[in-house]
């Protein structure tokens, strides 16, 4: 494909600003910076929101300040919101941000498939938390952003697809370069590609050093690409510097120009997913009643 998905991942919910001064963290500070990633060409914003003091946050209310501030300006962009499984253990505060509906329904929603664990905290997504977020997604119309550390996430996307939890057509992120899941070479990057069932949209992204090599090899092999201080908050693997989203995004447009790929646009990106067009109308309008669990 000469056009990739553009998914700008800004703040995630460790990044803090003793970690780096320029991390957004208030509602504003999300929603500018996600404008800006849209006029560089961004397909999906992947939103984590933060409570004043800079912690995560799955209150639908700060979601929707994020959201309003966006589709203020910009109706097109798809916008997805996290449902993390590293600080919200109790199912209706995790899936609170579902509740928005609207001008501020999300279009999609993260789903992370299994359990792991990440250098200093474990994000705990049970078979449970995972197939009732996937039933209530799909009653509401908010399409899964399908998170997939390694092989056996990949394989548990067949078994949602299988029985019905999740609908086709479908996005996956392969995110590589966590030390307690996937590394980063080609063999398991070209696995988990492997593993996607057929016509799933996928992008991959890396985990601090690796984001820019994950970043290239997706390039190369035709995916898209997950990038943003979220997962990478340097420049380069040595941490010379500090990075700033729109450093990460515009080295990824220049990489993408000189395989000859640009950025998916949002509508197309719609389009695919069968997504609704973004103007008043949002995630999928058709309302599939999903097995009992």
């Amino acid at each position: 494909m000469d056009e990739f998905v553009l998914n700008f991942a800004p703040t995630g919910l460790v990044p803090m600003r003793g970690d780096h001064p320029g991390v957004p963290l208030e509602p504003v500070a999300i929603a500018e910076q996600v404008l800006e990633a849209a006029g560089l060409g961004a397909t999906v914003a992947h939103l984590h929101a933060r409570e004043p003091d800079g912690t995560a946050s799955s209150s639908a209310d700060i979601f929707a300040d994020i959201v309003g501030r966006i589709r203020e300006h910009d109706r097109r962009i798809v916008i997805c919101v996290s449902l993390s499984g590293r600080f919200a253990t109790d199912f209706e505060r995790r899936a609170e941000p579902l509740t928005l509906d609207g001008d501020l329904k999300p279009d999609m929603a993260s789903l992370t498939l299994s359990s792991l664990n990440f250098s200093r905290a474990a994000s705990v997504s049970s078979p449970d938390h995972v197939r009732a977020l996937a039933k209530r997604m799909l009653q509401l119309g908010i399409v899964p952003e399908l998170e997939i550390f390694d092989l056996g996430m990949a394989n548990y996307l067949r078994y949602l697809l299988e029985h019905q939890l999740i609908d086709a057509p479908c996005y996956a992120n392969l995110l590589l370069g966590n030390i307690a899941s996937a590394q980063l070479d080609l063999c398991s990057a070209g696995l988990l590609i492997r593993e996607l069932p057929p016509g799933c949209l996928w992008a991959m992204g890396g985990i601090g050093a690796a984001q820019l090599k994950a970043n290239t090899i997706s390039l190369a092999a035709g995916g898209g690409v997950r990038v943003g201080l979220e997962d990478n908050l340097f420049w380069d693997a040595g941490r010379s510097r500090l990075a700033s989203n729109r450093e990460l995004l515009e080295r990824v447009l220049e990489l993408g120009a000189t395989l000859g790929r640009s950025p998916m646009p949002p509508t197309k990106f719609r389009e695919a997913l069968a997504l609704s067009p973004g103007d008043g109308m949002y995630g999928r309008q058709s309302k599939p009643t999903p097995p009992s669990l």
